[in-house]
């Protein structure tokens, strides 16, 4: 596998993209890197297929029963030409002509980097609690601003995996791009979730390193209701239960220590931004419905395995009733290898 690849695919998973779709596929058809554009869609009903093959995109179909989030992206990889393979989801639009040069940039920053990823910027209308939540995320990564690699040392090969939650083991690929010779290594697994996490974590064990991007970023962000954010908490911790099985704290004081962080940082912003006293009580609100949300989906996922089958399905808003816990720490220090030879 990989003989005679050359270049750079970006390749997406699709379903009834619509209009987002459109904007991505428009921003990439501005890059200053040509490359292949590979679109894999699972049922769409609202022509994104004919949209994607409009704008020169080969698209693969498949039946909406047989996508998965890493079996998608595995057959996205595999179907690929390029010996890089940019992977962005339909309603991540590149922000600037220059994204995918600077994505590919990223593997120049070290021999062994294996995947490389950048950053969400808030849509323009954007909640204050979804803006203020990304741009301090992602701001933690690279607080400099400068391109920053992450690698683990041999000895930290065989740490548990909840030793890696957070910044070192955080990796998305709705912005991303992976290396096909590492990617033939490591692949994504056939999991119904937080696929992406799974590859760092493999990745960095294999002896990759991985680099973000500050430079690379998308438009990307979803402005839930109360429910749904609570919803889609749900999932995403559900997610680091079953990936590094953590379990978010939720203990009175830890909970109410965390909004107090955010109501700062909102009432810091509001004041920066020079609101008047109505906004910023508005603005304070908002954040707080938005967090107190984040806060309750985080502790009911993060404790999925102990709901029954249905309660977990009315909370996912992916509908997903299931717990699959993930045995990802190794029964045997990996071997000493340095890929940057």
């Amino acid at each position: 596998m990989g003989e005679g690849r050359d270049g750079v695919t970006v390749a997406i998973p699709v379903r009834d993209g619509g209009e987002l779709l459109g904007r991505t596929l428009a921003a990439l058809a501005g890059q200053t890197v040509a490359h292949e554009l590979l679109v894999c869609d699972s049922g769409s009903r609202d022509g994104s297929p004919a949209l994607a093959r409009a704008h020169g995109a080969r698209v693969l179909e498949i039946e909406p029963r047989d996508f998965s989030h890493g079996g998608t992206r595995n057959l996205l990889m595999r179907e690929a030409a390029g010996a890089h393979v940019a992977l962005l989801t339909q309603d991540a639009e590149p922000v600037e002509r220059d994204w995918l040069e600077r994505m590919l940039a990223g593997f120049e920053l070290a021999s062994d980097v294996g995947i490389a990823y950048g950053p969400y910027r808030p849509r323009r209308d954007a909640s204050v609690a979804v803006r203020l939540e990304l741009e301090r995320w992602f701001t933690s990564l690279a607080p400099g601003g400068e391109p920053a690699v992450e690698r683990l040392a041999p000895v930290e090969r065989a740490l548990p995996a909840v030793a890696l939650v957070g910044r070192r083991g955080f990796f998305t690929d709705a912005n991303a791009c992976v290396a096909r010779a590492a990617w033939e290594r490591a692949p994504f697994r056939e999991v119904d979730y937080a696929e992406d996490r799974v590859l760092a974590l493999d990745m960095l064990r294999a002896g990759y390193a991985k680099a973000f991007l500050p430079a690379a970023a998308v438009w990307h962000s979803h402005d839930y209701s109360t429910l749904r954010q609570l919803r889609r908490s749900f999932d995403e911790w559900r997610g680091l239960r079953e990936v590094y099985g953590w379990c978010e704290p939720a203990d009175p004081r830890s909970l109410a220590r965390g909004l107090r962080g955010e109501l700062g940082a909102a009432r810091r912003d509001a004041l920066h931004a020079e609101l008047s006293a109505p906004q910023r009580l508005a603005t304070l609100a908002a954040v707080s419905r938005h967090h107190i949300a984040r806060l309750a989906g985080a502790v009911l996922g993060s404790r999925a395995d102990r709901l029954p089958p249905r309660a977990r399905r009315v909370l996912s808003l992916e509908r997903r009733a299931g717990f699959a816990a993930l045995d990802l720490d190794p029964a045997t220090p990996p071997l000493d290898q340095d890929l940057s030879e």
